[in-house]
């Protein structure tokens, strides 16, 4: 399953093109508007911080949805409408900015409107200049599992399309990035059959799998990978195989990204937590100048109407080196803030 992650605001919006009235909380589960006053259309979301705003990118769901005949597990699909960027200062409030990743209909190819644009993730290439994304693509039936890459100059794109790999060989479907502190870049992607994860780092300049590739969560059937670093921890949330439908999310630790990984628990604490919120994880995003403070991104899908599908932001909090999700059906940044919080920064 192609899998998420988004910001809601319950303040009702304006007529589409008059522009939309500013927020002041996340209100999860409900649609968010951006400026023009249109619906964010952004699923499987991935973030970037650069030069003081945050970036988003997401699948553009749009259209009439499907049911794919003959697979053995319920495959609704939209037409691949390409990625969406949006951007803003507080996490609050976007502005559109277009679409990065344009489709290219009736060409055939990895971006052809009858394929599959999944999870697309952006890192920035220092020694290059370069912004990188990264996405799963895949065919009409989703068995090409091919890991996507694309290029540009500007945070928002446009994106040059550069091709696609089965990266070492091996399927790649849901994915997500990572850029570690030393400026090394690795895809983290379900493989073999959905059974086991793989770690995968990019070559210098973020564009190749590099070949090498450590095999984790062996025979565990997880996807929906989002992945953060604590300090001289790292972290990864992932959700079950259980097609488009909730489960139970769990987290898993390691001291480097090609080490041991240790599957843990349930990050996800309050009411719905055993199904994570009636959603499944798509990123984990760093709160800039919060060390310690994270905000888990995730999608709550509409299988049967994908277009409709919601977003549940939420606050991440490190305590005694584990992660907690908190759950908040209304909140802003002020609640990392707040007085009595302050046992979360250890670990």
């Amino acid at each position: 399953m192609g899998l998420v992650s988004l910001l809601i605001s319950g303040i009702s919006a304006p007529p589409e093109g008059s522009g939309n009235p500013k927020s002041t909380l996340i209100h999860n589960g409900k649609p968010w508007k951006d400026n023009r006053g249109k619906t964010i259309n952004a699923h499987g979301a991935g973030l970037l911080y650069d030069h003081g705003f945050y970036y988003l990118f997401g699948e553009i769901k749009t259209g009439r949805t499907w049911q794919v005949p003959g697979q053995s597990w319920e495959d609704f699909r939209v037409k691949a409408s390409g990625v969406s960027c949006y951007r803003s200062r507080d996490l609050l409030n976007w502005t559109y900015e277009g679409i990065a990743l344009a489709p290219r209909p009736g060409s055939g190819g990895d971006l052809d409107t009858g394929r599959v644009i999944e999870r697309p993730k952006v890192i920035y290439n220092a020694k290059t200049g370069k912004f990188v994304m990264w996405f799963h693509v895949d065919n009409r039936t989703y068995s090409y599992a091919h890991a996507g890459v694309a290029i540009s100059d500007h945070p928002q794109g446009p994106y040059q399309y550069l091709g696609s790999y089965r990266p070492g060989g091996y399927a790649s479907r849901d994915m997500t990035l990572f850029k570690d502190i030393d400026g090394k870049a690795y895809l983290v992607f379900s493989s073999e059959k959905n059974k086991t994860m793989h770690v995968q780092p990019l070559s210098s300049d973020y564009l190749r799998p590099s070949g090498n590739f450590n095999r984790i969560l062996i025979g565990l059937d997880r996807e929906a990978p989002a992945v953060f670093r604590f300090r001289k921890k790292y972290f990864l949330i992932t959700s079950r195989c259980t097609g488009w439908d909730p489960n139970t999310a769990s987290w898993a630790q390691a001291d480097s990204m090609m080490g041991n990984w240790h599957q843990q628990g349930n990050p996800c604490t309050g009411p719905d937590s055993a199904i994570t919120y009636f959603a499944q994880s798509a990123f984990v995003q760093p709160i800039i100048g919060k060390p310690g403070d994270f905000l888990f991104a995730a999608d709550r899908w509409n299988k049967s109407d994908l277009p409709r599908s919601r977003y549940i932001w939420l606050p991440l909090l490190i305590r005694q080196g584990k992660p907690m999700i908190i759950w908040k059906k209304n909140w802003n940044l002020s609640f990392f803030t707040r007085k009595g919080l302050g046992s979360h920064r250890q670990g």
